[in-house]
């Protein structure tokens, strides 16, 4: 073994570095990032952070009421309570760290309505909110002396002992080997198990899969966000979100004709929450016997869209769209994960001294649809808690004996077979998107199960592409196996 630590962090989007940076100085953390820091699907949320700030205009009330709703009352309460209620401190925080959030001429955050909201309550940067807040955190977590930080380190094996735990770990292509008493994992989505996704590339549900594997509870992972509103880039597998705050800001939804519509199918229209206006282009879609769908906000000001939304600007120019000017084409596609290792309030998974937080994680907010800018928020909340909670078992218990190290197998081996990742995309697109095909879902585990015998069969050289594989083999189990039994929402 290398070295060990008090609390490894296994991801580095908000809920990875909020973590790091809730910790005291006496607690010895590694943070490990899967590629380098800025790489995660934190930075690329666009619209902002949800949280009551204005309690003349707003109060906790209408955001509880507003996940509810959105989340179709599958919610669990009291995880939204500990949200809504503790969130706004958190925002407030992080501001105090160095996170830039666009304010008004009086110093007060700027905030801006989304949709399934029915206040304004979004504080934002421009629409590169993600990236404004992971640089921010980046830079403070730099500043900590307790906390080491590994880049291009993909953990790809955990085991479990009485003390605590091992992580192996492939840092630039070489094995490393730590331990520690406790392990966060914040290791974010599962987007690249679809064809087309809004997810970084290291959105392969990595910690999902392993959480599974050491016996964690996983829950309600067929609960997947499928944006509206993704531009419409047929080559690209990774396509770019246009933000729900476009809409909030008036851009109207389009059909192949030019024909507004999403009122046909709810009273809320553009401003429905995500899984409705995914439904309604997906409805019309079949209606119309076509796939072309618009964004239209050419009726406001081009000196305003330019200036509220940058980087959504600059992107569709890179595509040849002007959003002063012209349609921008959406289509849904893959967006967002509801499900995941299932933890409690303080953020505890079923395996002792393994916690979630983040996108990873199920603490029961966001229900059966997220209400959108709730994710970053219970990034900040839950990680806070789950380092509240370490920081307490450590000072009760103290630092334990890990116990004996496991035998570490050689990472060479013969090469992995081709496609298998391919062939998992495909499955999940065609048998499990925005109106499933339950009469698939049976003919479609079974081809998912015989690609996990194959990976899991043989000993193939231990490479990124192997533990990713592998990975989202796990997690399309997981959700068509959820979705044939039934044991969905």
């Amino acid at each position: 073994m290398n070295k060990r630590y008090d609390v490894i962090i296994v991801g580095t989007g908000v809920a990875g570095l909020y973590a790091a940076l809730n910790f005291p100085e006496d607690v010895s953390v590694l943070l490990i990032s899967k590629r380098e820091l800025s790489l995660s699907n934190s930075s690329l949320a666009q619209g902002g952070v949800a949280c009551v700030l204005d309690t003349v205009h707003d109060n906790y009330r209408l955001h509880i009421s507003d996940t509810l709703v959105a989340g179709k009352y599958k919610n669990k309460l009291s995880a939204v309570e500990k949200l809504v209620k503790e969130g706004p401190s958190d925002v407030l925080r992080i501001k105090e760290l160095g996170v830039d959030f666009d304010e008004n001429p009086d110093g007060t955050l700027c905030k801006t309505l989304e949709a399934g909201h029915s206040r304004h309550r979004i504080v934002h940067h421009k629409d590169s909110t993600g990236k404004a807040m992971t640089d921010g955190l980046i830079a403070a977590v730099r500043q900590r002396g307790n906390v080491e930080l590994l880049e291009n380190a993909l953990m790809y094996s955990i085991h479990k002992t009485l003390g605590g735990f091992y992580l192996s770990v492939l840092h630039d292509g070489a094995p490393l080997y730590f331990g520690c008493n406790y392990c966060i994992f914040a290791t974010g989505g599962i987007g690249r198990v679809y064809q087309y996704t809004t997810n970084s590339a290291i959105a392969t549900g990595d910690g999902i899969a392993f959480a599974y594997m050491l016996g964690a509870k996983i829950a309600n992972l067929s609960r997947i966000q499928f944006h509206p509103t993704a531009f419409a880039a047929e080559s690209d597998r990774e396509r770019f979100l246009i933000s729900e705050a476009v809409r909030g800001e008036g851009a109207v939804l389009l059909n192949c004709n030019g024909e507004r519509f999403a009122f046909d199918y709810d009273k809320r229209g553009e401003l429905a929450p995500r899984d409705v206006v995914s439904n309604a282009i997906i409805r019309e879609s079949i209606k119309t016997n076509d796939r072309h769908f618009y964004l239209d906000i050419t009726h406001k000001p081009a000196d305003f869209l330019r200036e509220r939304f940058p980087l959504i600007y600059s992107r569709c120019l890179e595509e040849g769209v002007d959003i002063t000017r012209d349609r921008i084409p959406v289509f849904p596609c893959q967006h967002y994960l509801m499900g995941g290792i299932d933890v409690d309030l303080n953020s505890r998974t079923s395996i002792e001294g393994l916690y979630a937080a983040g996108e990873c994680s199920h603490t029961g907010v966001h229900g059966a649809n997220r209400l959108a800018s709730n994710s970053l928020l219970e990034a900040l909340v839950y990680s806070r808690t789950a380092a509240e909670d370490i920081t307490r078992k450590l000072r009760k218990y103290g630092r334990r004996q890990l116990g004996l190290e496991p035998a570490h197998r050689p990472i060479t081996g013969k090469p992995m077979p081709s496609g298998c990742r391919s062939q998992i995309r495909a499955i999940l697109q065609d048998a499990y998107f925005v109106l499933p095909k339950p009469e698939k879902y049976e003919e479609s585990y079974r081809k998912v199960e015989e690609i996990i015998r194959r990976l899991f069969s043989e000993s193939y050289e231990i490479t990124s592409d192997l533990v990713e594989a592998k990975s989202i083999a796990v997690v399309a189990s997981i959700i068509l196996d959820e979705v044939r039994e039934g044991n969905h929402d």
